[in-house]
């Protein structure tokens, strides 16, 4: 078995307004010193099998068709064991 995490995070340039949000409200709850926050998706993975590499090749194409949107997002793949 495979354990993997992907972090899908908004590419630098697209407006994030639920991110925005959120440091308003971190400064609003008295949290001074927050300059920014970008909002993103973290997905913890269970594979089949035991070849790391072509797991790590799986998941990517799960993220290229399902888990991120390319065009405004960029993701990562982190194989835990």
């Amino acid at each position: 078995m495979i354990k993997a995490r992907v972090t899908v995070t908004l590419k630098n340039g697209v407006l994030d307004p639920q991110g925005k949000a959120i440091e308003g409200s971190l400064g609003a709850l008295g949290f001074a010193g927050v300059d920014s926050v970008r909002q993103g998706k973290v997905f913890d993975l269970s594979i089949n099998g035991d070849d790391a590499k072509a797991a790590e090749k799986s998941i990517a194409q799960m993220c290229e068709k399902l888990l991120a949107n390319t065009v405004i997002e960029n993701y990562a793949v982190e194989i835990l064991g």
